[in-house]
């Protein structure tokens, strides 16, 4: 039987570290076998993609190069790690996944949908998450969060504006596949979110 597929999304300073883990935690405590990852990345190639599109010496790097090494990084990780978790009934739990490509490079860079799509059908085979978590937050109250956390990487140097077009670009999703996102909103106090993602878990597993 085939796995399940959960993604967390989210723009920075929602606090999907912390989240993601308790997410781990409550789904193994009733018994589900996880492999827990993250995009860019989750591969030795994929981390060193990452690597690359993290690093605030590329800041000259061209918009279409971004999106390309985003998809040359997620097919590594579907070839190396998610089809082969879900196809031996494992759960996988992926921080970001392509729900950030049409939120970062599509809202944020301003790249057309219709050209990302392509390029998702081309990598993903029509694979989508079965549930995406998207830990929603005020763009200001997140930046004040991640400049408390540590030094901005390239994404996290953008301007005010670049964020604002990521969590519309988010909610945009969330309206259009309300099948599978759950919005949460990341902006209450962390025990009131994983108070939220408990029940939305819940509820979600009994449906399933």
């Amino acid at each position: 039987m085939r796995g399940r597929f959960i993604t967390i999304e989210g723009c920075e300073g929602a606090g999907k570290s912390s989240n993601l883990d308790f997410v781990r935690r409550y789904l193994e405590e009733r018994g589900l076998k996880l492999v827990v990852t993250r995009e860019p990345g989750g591969t030795p190639l994929g981390e060193a993609i990452r690597g690359l599109l993290l690093d605030r010496c590329n800041k000259a790097m061209a918009d279409d190069t971004e999106l390309l090494l985003m998809f040359a990084a997620r097919a590594q990780h579907l070839a190396e790690v998610i089809r082969p978790a879900l196809a031996r009934g494992k759960w996988v739990l992926c921080d970001r996944f392509t729900d950030a490509t049409y939120a970062y490079q599509g809202g944020g860079r301003g790249i057309p949908w219709e050209r990302i799509a392509i390029l998702e059908q081309w990598v993903q085979q029509g694979l989508q998450p079965d549930l995406t978590l998207l830990l929603d937050i005020p763009v200001r109250e997140g930046l004040a969060r991640a400049e408390r956390r540590s030094a901005p990487d390239r994404f996290e140097s953008e301007r005010f504006a670049f964020f604002e077009r990521v969590r519309a670009a988010y909610l945009e999703q969330a309206r259009r596949y309300p099948e599978r996102y759950r919005v949460i909103d990341a902006s209450q106090p962390l025990d009131q979110v994983q108070r939220s993602l408990a029940e939305t878990l819940q509820e979600w597993l009994v449906e399933r």
